[in-house]
């Protein structure tokens, strides 16, 4: 357990934030640094999961890089890839961050979103009685991942909410909870996206030799979690289809997906058909936000292109750039979405010819650019800031009820 000490003695409210990988860590960076820069509160990162796995990128590095203090490295051991290790995963947590949670003793513990590593994060500050916020709760999918059922549950478990949209706000009240505990801030991504904060196409094209006058697919998919066992084989039409783009002079950028159990037969399949020998593709570990967000800017209003595979991202974190998406498979089904998705099984013509729709339907792409987005403004970080600031540590905000 690595710890840092902090040495002195503040009156700011000390705020953990946990983040257990890439992804989760992009969503909340507006949040931190909206903590950071507001006067009454200081944060405490708390860095887990997949940020100290190599495998994944140790994208803890990206972190250090944006200028963030990592308060402790949270110890969550997931040794094989299955469901076993990922329950393992969670025990480990709980164990790890209980000792840094009795160290630190914060005011307020901030998790987000609906992974097994959130979870554990969840349930250790509420068997705690650390008053725990929960960021993006209430939101829908169906598509057999475990985390809609981890979401919800954690919905059950945090004091306090962080939806981005107002069908979000009526589940988690529908769920029982109070509606003064409800906060709808919209999605902290879009923080950066309204600030600029995204790499330009010059600077993409410095950084990985690709051309603008070309077409540019990124590509990121996951596994089903209740389908684990099957995503070697879910992932193939994917990656044969890519190939077939890449052919017809398509850039291809490929990130590697999440340490979800089947995360690691998605990498093995991706290097076993030598995706990184294909001409016009390439493989990456992780993009890091700044340039993701940069590709989705370059495949939509400012370029050609398409998001595609099963990623979160590519349904709630592309409209606002006009980005066509070809979502691929039942990941994401139910997710609330803009009208720029294509949505396609697990076949690799049906996923070429919604690619090639994306790419060259110039009707379709006029419709991604001028899409509404239902997930806000992007202020939600200062939002966020204020209630965790204001809000009254009291008695009533950790003793639960339910309202029906």
């Amino acid at each position: 357990m690595n710890v840092r000490e902090t040495g002195t003695l503040s009156t700011k409210r000390k705020i953990a934030v946990f983040t257990g990988n890439r992804a989760e860590y992009g969503l909340q960076f507006p949040i931190i640094k909206a903590i950071d820069e507001h006067p009454d509160l200081e944060y405490y990162l708390l860095v887990s999961g997949a940020h100290l796995q190599e495998d994944f990128g140790y994208t803890v590095k990206e972190i250090e890089k944006d200028g963030f203090r990592v308060f402790a490295e949270v110890e969550l051991t997931m040794e094989q890839d299955n469901l076993y290790a990922t329950a393992q995963a969670i025990g480990t947590g709980i164990l790890s961050l209980s000792r840094i949670l009795d160290k630190l003793q914060p005011d307020i513990l901030v998790v987000y979103a609906d992974r097994f590593e959130g979870f554990s994060a969840v349930i250790t500050g509420t068997q705690m009685n650390i008053p725990t916020a929960h960021i993006e709760g209430g939101d829908l999918t169906e598509g057999g991942a475990l985390d809609d059922s981890v979401r919800h549950a954690m919905t059950k478990l945090a004091h306090l909410h962080f939806t981005t949209n107002e069908e979000a706000v009526e589940r988690v009240c529908r769920l029982g909870e109070e509606p003064w505990r409800v906060h709808n801030v919209g999605f902290p991504a879009l923080d950066l996206v309204a600030r600029g904060l995204y790499a330009q196409p010059e600077e993409l094209v410095e950084r990985y030799g690709i051309s603008l006058d070309k077409p540019i697919v990124v590509f990121t998919q996951h596994s089903v979690t209740t389908e684990y066992k099957s995503a070697q084989q879910q992932v193939m039409p994917s990656l044969e289809a890519l190939r077939e783009l890449a052919s017809q002079g398509v850039q291809i950028i490929i990130t590697y997906p999440n340490n979800d159990a089947g995360g690691q037969h998605i990498i093995t399949t991706i290097q076993e058909m030598n995706m990184d020998s294909v001409d016009n593709v390439q493989v990456h570990k992780s993009l890091g936000r700044y340039d993701y967000h940069g590709f989705l800017n370059a495949c939509g209003k400012h370029g050609k292109g398409v998001c595609t595979g099963n990623s979160s991202s590519g349904i709630k974190e592309t409209a606002v750039f006009g980005c066509p998406v070809v979502n691929i498979g039942s990941r994401q089904k139910g997710r609330l979405r803009a009208n720029n998705v294509i949505d396609t099984g697990y076949d690799r013509q049906e996923i070429v010819e919604a690619c090639r729709k994306g790419i060259d339907d110039e009707a379709f792409r006029e419709q991604c650019k001028t899409c509404e987005n239902p997930y806000g403004a992007g202020n939600a970080g200062p939002r966020i800031a204020d209630v965790l600031a204001t809000i009254s540590l009291d008695s009533r905000l950790v003793q639960k009820r339910i309202t029906y």
